[in-house]
């Protein structure tokens, strides 16, 4: 296929085509994006939402490993500059302390979580990415040898495009445009969960609180405010904001005003495979983990930015050949957050005097043993295949 000198392919029309097609502007397509962008490949991006507001996301914080590759398009200073840095966590349980969390002593250039919300991490990226087509609808993609034919609709109808290569970041709701029905199996947990953002003090520390009722979480977040969340079984739950409220007071001893809380579930999928062709899955729509512990948004933002460089050999030489290990590399870590998750969801529960006691006395023993660094480092993503050193 002839190409165009500033890198555009041409359409069998003549008209140019980018190199690179992002489908979705959350923070991992827009990460991606950014970071194509600064390396000077040419990259659109398109997005079903009409606005730009996040979607009523819920992740709150990026670890160490993402803050670094987050360097390479210029957005980690202006992240830095809004979050709140967490340096210290607190399990807490029946009142007292078990162990501290020390973020601040691991060997990584951002030792700390940076915690804003997303919707504030998608507005630093956004300043970083290429302008986002919104209201267009990816309807389906079809690969070809040297391209993808995309058809959508959108504010003007519906229309078909060509890309060099096209990637799906359009979390869960796009993984019908790579997958079969049934081929992501995915695992519903029966867990449901209360969370607000409240003004609360407390500090740049991040606590959880395991106690007999189920756990509650509290992270700070920018504007003396902090996200609380608490686990709430497996039934609906009627009033969300004074289930949070009482649950707070009853497990963290905490008495907070609680307006606009919401409840969610938790769900876990890992793909089998996150390339066909020239199409390439990160994030949502490649695999899913409960958000405790934050993994589910670092996880997507380490497949984006592993895979920025590798784009750039692939669409102008056709050299695909590190894709495989990278793929591999990815499904290796979304396994082991989806590992993680899971033991996040079981600890989280209700459990009895003796199961809690028992929880309660291991937990305690694990985090002021040796196995403390390895939990400290497990829940800060350095033991992601894409972190520095690993």
């Amino acid at each position: 296929m002839p190409r165009c000198p500033a890198g555009r392919a041409a359409t069998p029309k003549g008209g140019p085509m980018p190199e690179v097609l992002v489908v979705g502007a959350g923070p991992v397509g827009l990460a991606l994006s950014a970071d194509l962008r600064a390396r000077g490949i040419d990259v659109e991006v398109v997005d079903r939402r009409v606005d730009s507001d996040g979607g009523g996301t819920r992740a709150i914080g990026i670890h160490s490993p993402a803050l670094a590759l987050l360097e390479s398009c210029g957005a980690t200073d202006g992240i830095r500059a809004e979050a709140v840095r967490i340096e210290r966590g607190e399990a807490r349980a029946d009142g007292r302390l078990l162990a501290a969390i020390r973020f601040d002593r691991l060997r990584a250039r951002h030792p700390y979580v940076a915690a804003l919300p997303q919707s504030d991490t998608m507005r630093v990226l956004t300043a970083f990415a290429p302008p986002v087509r919104r209201g267009v609808v990816v309807t389906s993609l079809h690969p070809e040898r040297d391209a993808v034919r995309v058809a959508s609709s959108g504010p003007d109808g519906p229309a078909e495009t060509r890309a060099g290569v096209v990637v799906v970041a359009s979390g869960w709701a796009g993984r019908e445009l790579v997958y079969r029905p049934g081929a992501v199996r995915t695992h519903h947990y029966p867990d449901r969960y209360v969370m607000a953002d409240v003004e609360a003090s407390g500090g740049p520390v991040a606590r959880v609180h395991l106690e007999r009722g189920g756990v509650v979480e509290s992270f700070p977040l920018p504007g003396g405010r902090r996200r609380l969340v608490a686990w709430a079984g497996s039934d609906e739950v009627t009033d969300a904001d004074s289930f949070l409220r009482d649950a707070v007071a009853a497990r963290a001893g905490v008495a907070v005003d609680i307006a606009g809380a919401s409840t969610f579930g938790v769900r876990r999928a890992v793909a089998p495979a996150l390339r066909r062709g020239r199409i390439v899955v990160v994030g949502d729509a490649g695999h899913e983990v409960s958000p405790i512990g934050g993994q589910g948004m670092n996880l997507g933002l380490l497949d984006a930015l592993t895979l920025a460089p590798l784009l750039a050999p692939w669409v102008r030489r056709g050299d695909d050949t590190p894709l495989a290990q990278w793929e591999r590399d990815r499904l290796a870590s979304a396994r082991h957050a989806a590992r993680l998750a899971s033991l996040n969801t079981v600890l989280g529960r209700a459990a009895g005097p003796l199961a809690h006691a028992m929880r309660t006395a291991a937990l305690r023993t694990m985090l002021r043993g040796p196995g403390a660094g390895v939990f400290t480092r497990a829940y800060a993503m350095r033991l992601d295949r894409a972190a520095p050193g690993t």
